[in-house]
């Protein structure tokens, strides 16, 4: 570090300031890899997939990911196997069934005008037993899903996020984001949060806790999360309801704490459900055609 700090201070005083912190940037990138390679700082892949701990970069992602990684959940090295008998469909019924599903998934926009319309709970805990479907590593199940219907709590909610989405549109986006957003007519005001009738917040456990508070790795949380939001979102369609994917940018921990989440959990994904407002409107969007999105190789 005494090296980083001499490169640093030379830096200063020959070179302009934009071309210094570039190069100041490199070196101690440089000096990070070599305290990596012969100190033992652990790496920057390692601290950054999914944020766990122990984790095997070379494993795959999903169910079996536990395979060839010690598993820490308890029970015995090899769980239960039980008799696995899908439904099977003779393949006229299966290409119906697959096209009507598309068809209905296709369908599917983003809305922002919602309706304060009730929407029965049933079918809110069934969409998110839906998501809780979803596959992950190891079998960890690494997320909660927070449903909110108390209209105090929505209030609470949309102050602390527009409060920071202001922040984000006038200074930590970028002018070119902001462009971008215009033609969809986004801005930081988000008044669905509290009309809609409920919003699920979901979280990610970026590890879990036991009994005795000991820390339980959560493999590629990040990615089962994921997972389970696009099942989240098929499910909401399936009900005929609406919602659009809202990212609360650096509201997470005030939410957080709003909620009374613990620390473990960080929050990925805002979410109004809802029936669409009588007046909703939606951009005229298309979507990629099938060859600009599947590389066949027969």
């Amino acid at each position: 570090m005494i090296m980083s700090a001499v490169v640093t201070n030379y830096l200063r005083e020959h070179l302009p300031y934009s071309t210094g912190v570039l190069i100041v940037v490199i070196t101690v990138v440089v000096l990070r890899s070599i305290l990596m390679k012969f100190v033992g700082i652990p790496t920057l892949k390692k601290d950054f997939l999914s944020h766990t701990e122990d984790v095997d970069p070379t494993v795959s992602n999903g169910e079996d990911a536990g395979d060839s990684i010690h598993n820490d959940h308890g029970g015995d090295d090899d769980a239960p196997r039980v008799a696995f008998n899908p439904q099977c469909y003779p393949k006229s019924q299966m290409i119906e069934r697959a096209r009507r599903f598309y068809e209905n998934m296709n369908a599917r926009r983003s809305v922002r005008s919602l309706s304060s319309e009730p929407v029965p709970l049933d079918v809110i805990q069934n969409i998110i037993r839906t998501a809780g479907t979803s596959p992950s590593g190891a079998h960890t199940e690494p997320w909660t899903f927070v449903v909110v219907s108390n209209k105090g709590i929505k209030a609470q909610i949309r102050q602390i996020v527009e409060a920071e989405e202001e922040i984000n549109y006038r200074k930590r986006m970028g002018n070119k984001w902001v462009e971008d957003l215009k033609k969809l007519k986004v801005n930081w005001e988000k008044p669905y949060l509290d009309v809609a009738p409920y919003l699920i917040i979901v979280l990610r456990q970026a590890y879990g806790l036991g009994e005795n508070g000991e820390r339980k790795t959560h493999y590629y949380n990040e990615i089962s999360v994921s997972i389970a939001v696009g099942l989240l979102l098929a499910a909401v369609q399936n009900a005929g309801l609406v919602t659009v994917t809202t990212t609360p940018m650096n509201a997470g921990p005030a939410l957080r704490t709003l909620l009374g989440r613990p620390v473990n959990e960080k929050v990925v994904v805002l979410l109004p459900v809802g029936y669409p407002a009588k007046d909703a409107t939606v951009p005229d969007l298309k979507r990629k055609e099938l060859d600009k999105i599947m590389v066949l190789l027969d």
